[in-house]
């Protein structure tokens, strides 16, 4: 069975891809060239500071998400003259008709991005590599206390379980929130990249597009971000977890034909990556609590197998009039 995606003889020819049969190899190099290159001119001052505790680094990592958008912006606009209705396609922002599929979409990314972490964790506690406390929540009691102690703040005043409750019920809420942020990373690779590879066919460009946004996250990862390994091992550790996801934000892509669906959906991620810390003991080592990690790597390959199982990376049930 052929996994190309581009359009059929008979297919209508659309916008983005008149013409086009073969990968822009060129412009998909200064793409990822400059991503990365920006963020890590970005990333200078936590190199000269601090690290990750240089007092601007709160401000410094929202300012390198929008460097893929960037990218993909600088590639549209100059190398590949792309205008009007032929760059929106090109950047996935349309089309988002009709709209019951459209949100349907992107009801489906917050349920699949919420999951995997919540899978993640549970997977991490059945291999015993940490150990949940659903009564007391021990571990985000501990961590809420300390910060509290260090503000110089009076001690908790509600029941730590009401305080979970509220973390849990303010995901969806924080998954719009940093929706925001995260359209700087999926316009350049769920967006500008997948068009451009989608000439090689589905899991060419799912790989392919994994493996880049793992690799952008370097000048980070190098100072301890995530799984507070700054070697290469924690560059690897990145890579993987981004391509194990990046599978998912993939699909959300192909099957909505826009980047919207993938762009919610890594902001509910983001929002949810933290619920290991809500749910287990203080004692959480960061290889263990991370969705990005071997968990989650198990909890992506259960979802992937499961689309696989219902044919869902089929070219027959993905559009074939995007770019």
């Amino acid at each position: 069975m052929s996994t190309d995606l581009t359009p059929a003889a008979s297919a209508p020819t659309t916008p983005d891809m008149r013409g086009t049969t073969t990968v822009p190899w060129i412009a998909v190099i200064a793409f990822t060239v400059l991503a990365c290159g920006l963020a890590w001119l970005v990333t200078i001052p936590l190199w000269m500071g601090d690290g990750l505790a240089t007092p601007i680094a709160p401000l410094i990592l929202p300012v390198m998400m929008f460097t893929p958008a960037v990218a993909a912006l600088i590639v549209t606009l100059f190398l590949r003259r792309s205008a009007g209705r032929r760059a929106w396609r090109m950047l996935a922002l349309v089309p988002i008709k009709p709209l019951g599929r459209f949100f349907g979409m992107l009801g489906i990314a917050v349920g699949i991005s919420i999951l995997v972490p919540v899978l993640a964790t549970f997977i991490a506690a059945a291999t015993g590599a940490l150990q949940l406390d659903l009564v007391n929540f021990s571990g985000f009691a501990a961590a809420l206390q300390a910060q509290l102690d260090a503000a110089g703040a009076p001690n908790i005043a509600l029941p730590v379980g009401v305080l979970v409750v509220i973390q849990l019920v303010s995901i969806p809420v924080g998954a719009v929130i940093n929706s925001f942020l995260a359209f700087g990373e999926e316009l350049g690779w769920r967006g500008w990249l997948f068009s451009a590879l989608r000439p090689l066919g589905i899991w060419p460009t799912l790989l392919i597009a994994g493996v880049i946004w793992g690799l952008w996250h370097s000048p980070i990862i190098l100072l301890g971000y995530n799984f507070a390994e700054p070697n290469l091992f924690g560059v690897a550790l990145m890579v993987v977890g981004c391509l194990s996801f990046g599978i998912l934000l993939g699909w959300l892509r192909l099957r909505s034909d826009n980047v919207w669906p993938a762009v919610l959906g890594h902001g509910a991620f983001n929002a949810a990556a933290g619920f290991a810390f809500l749910v287990s003991t203080p004692d959480l080592q960061p290889l263990a609590a991370s969705p990005l990690s071997w968990p989650g790597w198990l909890a992506c390959a259960a979802v992937i197998l499961l689309l696989l199982a219902l044919g869902q990376f089929k070219k027959s049930r993905l559009p074939q009039t995007g770019a």
